[in-house]
């Protein structure tokens, strides 16, 4: 059957009526949506200035731990130090802590000390308020050092100062490209969950959420696809942010040194791997499964899943010969536990390692 378009004359006079109806009803509503919308736009803005007037701008220098080595307890520190380094922002240089030894970076470090019984050296480049487009500057100041393996923790500012996940991925997928170039093995934290932020109000705190999810997902897409691989923070961390103050420090928006642990207890066991050392993997739900799929789909999911970590697969052949990039979503855990904890462990000095 062929549908034809229907002229102003060939319409009955009831068919008139009720276009007329129709269009009025239409216009109404979308007058209403318009006035919704400008309102809520409003909403937005106000809660956006509240929102910079409650959270405190960044005053003190984080006591980062660079240029340090570490060793767990019972760690000979005789033995050539694993190499790591840290880029980012705030929660990559550990603002809101007292301690260098709070700080990821040393949580992290600390860790592969205490399974590859070997001292690990912090080169900690990362700065407070940094946005993607600063890892190059730091990428430069990492210099020409041998980095065995690279942590990044980036994305936040990026969505409070509103830039684009493609711009902002773009300067994310050339650092992990330089990195990868010198061999040095790349975990990225993707961007964590907004919208656990307490000085948020609605509904500007679903917005966070939304666009921070959005940023996760498209670095977990672009770090896959330069040869990194990515842990979820964000529903990591949210749950624990939300239900406890513990976990925030004074400003009530970095976290404090029980979040920074929470934050390198998840990215550890990527790390290790990262590393060659032995962990094990499962599925990173119940929903899911461990065979690899389209990087898209688990970037999409890894969003929604707390720790998972979203690595390369071998690409898979499709239709005339195009090969669809691939990748595989597991939780990790070292394969053996962690033996000691930071407390026990200490600095060392650069010139006692070799």
């Amino acid at each position: 059957m062929r549908w034809e378009a229907l002229r102003p004359h060939q319409l009955t006079p009831e068919t008139r009526r009720q276009v007329t109806l129709a269009a009025a009803w239409t216009g109404a509503a979308l007058g209403a949506l318009g006035a919704v919308a400008g309102a809520a736009f409003g909403i937005v803005i106000g809660e956006t200035k509240l929102a910079r007037r409650r959270i405190p701008q960044a005053m003190d220098d984080p006591p980062v731990s660079h240029d340090t080595t570490w060793a767990a307890a019972g760690v000979s520190t005789a033995r050539p130090p694993i190499r790591l380094a840290m880029l980012g922002d705030s929660s990559a240089a550990g603002y809101g802590v007292q301690r260098d030894k709070d700080t990821p970076a040393a949580q992290i470090a600390i860790g592969v000390s205490g399974i590859a019984r070997r001292p690990v050296h912090v080169t900690n480049v990362a700065v407070v308020g940094a946005e993607s487009n600063q890892l190059p500057a730091q990428l430069d100041e990492l210099g020409g050092a041998d980095v065995d393996v690279a942590v990044i923790m980036i994305g936040a500012n990026d969505v409070t100062h509103r830039i684009k996940p493609d711009e902002a991925v773009r300067y994310l997928t050339d650092a992990v490209i330089r990195l990868r170039g010198r061999g040095t093995n790349v975990v990225v934290g993707t961007c964590p969950d907004l919208g656990t932020i307490r000085p948020l109000a609605q509904p500007l705190r679903t917005i966070a959420r939304h666009l921070s999810r959005q940023m996760a997902k498209e670095q977990t897409i672009a770090v896959v696809a330069a040869g990194g691989r990515t842990v979820s923070l964000g529903d990591l961390l949210g749950p624990l942010f939300a239900e406890s103050t513990e976990f925030f420090s004074d400003d009530q928006f970095h976290p404090s040194a029980a979040g920074y642990a929470a934050a390198a207890e998840a990215l550890l066991p990527s790390v290790l791997d990262a590393l060659g050392m032995g962990t094990r993997a499962r599925s990173a739900s119940a929903f899911t499964t461990r065979l690899a799929k389209p990087v898209s789909r688990a970037a999409a999911q890894a969003a929604h899943r707390p720790g998972t970590e979203v690595a390369p697969a071998e690409p898979r052949k499709h239709g005339r010969g195009r090969r669809i990039p691939l990748a595989r979503l597991r939780r990790r855990r070292p394969s053996q536990p962690v033996p000691n904890s930071p407390e026990s462990a200490r600095p060392v000095s650069p010139a006692t390692t070799r």
